[in-house]
């Protein structure tokens, strides 16, 4: 059972319009805060607190840096914002000196391998993870006006940072998704007959603009729950989208499927599609923009891939005659 504190910091957030992962994200940090220094309640803490937990992070627990960013963001939240005891800039803690490691990876073959065991009804949000370089939520969270077959791109909205962007889609994907639209088309057809169905979620922005069509087939999810639910926001009935989780164990069946050695995930996907798309010559500056990296150094991490590899440095090994 949560403490009374938690449950009102849930409920703040949701009055807030924060996003839910966001939520549970800093529920998690800002519970482990607390644990760490032996339930006591935050307000009687102060910047000393903070900045001993967060060098914990660093020296005990080895924490990514950005894990420790994570976790210093959700106290932010929780003394700029809930509880309005302002943290300073300038806090002196231990930095996480553990760099990101470079991606893993997946060759050509490794990828047609991988697709071609991945299970039918999950076949389309794997193909659109590589595809389309998607990162995992960005997929799972598509509705169906999102796809544009004119002009073969999709369109995603409030991705990572709240921005939008576009990116290519498969000519070999296109029937598939076709097929597959029509069937969500059905799926709505029998939703609209069922008395309670509210219709699909839209963002708090974007309501009072489309409240008259949030029942049409464009905003219903892409890739739609088998059930429908009750939102937990507005207690309304509706079918969300399906949970990531499914995704993610089908990426991990059909990957020990193919005999792949790597550590795969769907996350390897893209950057396997990042990867890619340098290899056959698209420069950064367009891989950047397909990703939706702010910053064009973040792109670069799969150059510094292929420049390692054989397409870089020569091993000197490979000029002595045995």
């Amino acid at each position: 059972m949560k403490s009374q504190f938690i449950k009102s910091l849930y409920e703040h957030m949701m009055l807030k319009r924060y996003a839910k992962r966001t939520i549970q994200t800093y529920i998690n940090w800002i519970s482990d805060y607390i644990r760490f220094h032996k339930f006591q309640h935050p307000k009687d803490l102060d910047v000393l607190h903070v900045e001993a937990y967060l060098t914990h992070l660093s020296t005990k627990r080895k924490n990514a840096r950005s894990t420790q960013a994570t976790a210093l963001n959700a106290l932010v939240f929780l003394y700029n914002k809930y509880l309005e005891q302002p943290l300073p800039s300038d806090m002196n803690f231990v930095g996480s000196g553990r760099e990101r490691k470079l991606p893993v990876v997946l060759t050509q073959l490794e990828v047609k391998a991988l697709l071609g065991r991945v299970p039918t009804h999950h076949y389309l949000a794997v193909a659109l993870l590589y595809g389309s370089g998607l990162r995992l939520m960005e997929c799972v969270r598509l509705r169906t006006g999102d796809i544009d077959f004119d002009y073969k791109c999709v369109r995603i909205w409030f991705g990572k940072g709240g921005k939008h962007r576009v990116v290519t889609l498969s000519e070999s994907l296109i029937p598939l998704l076709k097929n597959h639209i029509s069937e969500s088309e059905k799926l709505l057809q029998r939703d609209l007959m069922v008395p309670d169905f509210a219709g699909a979620w839209i963002p708090h922005g974007l309501r009072k603009k489309y409240q008259q069509r949030n029942k049409t087939l464009e905003w219903q999810y892409l890739f739609p729950a088998s059930k429908l639910s009750i939102d937990p926001e507005s207690k309304l009935l509706r079918r969300h989208h399906i949970d990531e989780k499914q995704i993610q164990r089908a990426v991990s069946r059909a990957s020990s499927d193919a005999g792949i050695i790597k550590h795969v995930t769907p996350h390897t996907l893209r950057h396997s599609f990042a990867t890619h798309l340098l290899q056959s010559g698209a420069d950064i500056r367009t891989v950047q923009d397909q990703l939706g990296h702010a910053d064009v150094r973040t792109t670069q991490i799969y150059t510094h891939i292929l420049q390692q590899g054989a397409n870089g440095v020569v091993s000197p090994l490979s000029n002595l005659a045995f």
